[in-house]
């Protein structure tokens, strides 16, 4: 079977950049197409790097059904609030991470297993489980300062959602790796999945699914590996491609 006209049992949807538009809303078109994948029984999941707090008011604004991945795939959740999996970064890690972000001046947020700490918030790292170290710059030779500095570690998996930031997230960790997880628990294979996302924490989950869809605003690199390239965030992106690859 051409690869375009594969059955597609799955859809996993990156969130910012990809099915949200610039306001952080899900457009008409988007959520229309969502809908009529849900009644053709086709399984939507929310593939993000958002922690379960803000990705799940979008779940339920979709009457989504059955699971969401969280953290890049450090949690696993379904809809109904039940934790799968979940992978932890090391505390020290982190307090090492922090350290860095402290000394070369760049914006960071952390994902614990209980909230979001944006910026330049206190936190004692020790009160808290870790998911997720992300830092941001404008100043693009800070973030390369960062990444070298990224070589002394061992065990981690560094990607971004913008070329402004760096995220990091266990090894091993990914929204692919995510996928085939809930392909052993569904009993759909990974060439049944239609997955749609515009930055390099989605590039993997681009390359492993049936069909990967690049947003019209992704990254070069996230194109490159793509099996088509749809409209933009802004444009309708995420509802033109279920329309064209997923419905019958």
């Amino acid at each position: 079977m051409d690869e375009m006209t594969k059955q597609i049992k799955l859809i996993a949807l990156d969130m910012d950049g990809t099915l949200l538009n610039p306001e952080l809303e899900v457009s008409k078109r988007n959520q229309e197409a969502i809908q009529k994948a849900l009644h053709q029984g086709i399984q939507v999941v929310l593939s993000t790097g958002r922690g379960f707090d803000t990705c799940y008011p979008y779940a339920e604004e979709l009457k989504l059904k059955t699971f969401l991945i969280t953290a890049n795939g450090g949690e696993i959740w379904t809809v109904e609030k039940e934790l799968l999996r979940r992978k932890l970064l090391a505390t020290d890690v982190v307090e090492k991470l922090y350290q860095i972000t402290e000394e070369l001046g760049v914006r960071r947020w952390m994902i614990s297993t209980e909230r979001v700490f944006q910026a330049d918030e206190l936190v004692n790292i020790e009160d808290y489980q870790w998911l997720k170290f992300g830092c941001a710059s404008e100043d693009l030779e800070k973030l390369q300062k960062v990444k070298k500095r990224l070589t002394e570690f061992g065990g981690l998996e560094i990607t971004n959602s913008l070329p402004t930031n760096i995220e990091i997230n266990p090894e091993g960790v990914s929204k692919a790796n995510a996928l085939s997880f809930l392909c052993e628990r569904t009993g759909i294979s990974m060439d049944e999945i239609m997955a749609v996302g515009d930055s390099l924490n989605d590039i993997k989950m681009i390359q492993q699914a049936g069909i990967g869809v690049a947003m019209g605003n992704a990254q070069e690199k996230i194109k490159e590996v793509a099996n088509v390239i749809t409209a933009s965030n802004k444009e309708d992106g995420v509802g033109k491609a279920i329309e064209k690859f997923a419905l019958k």
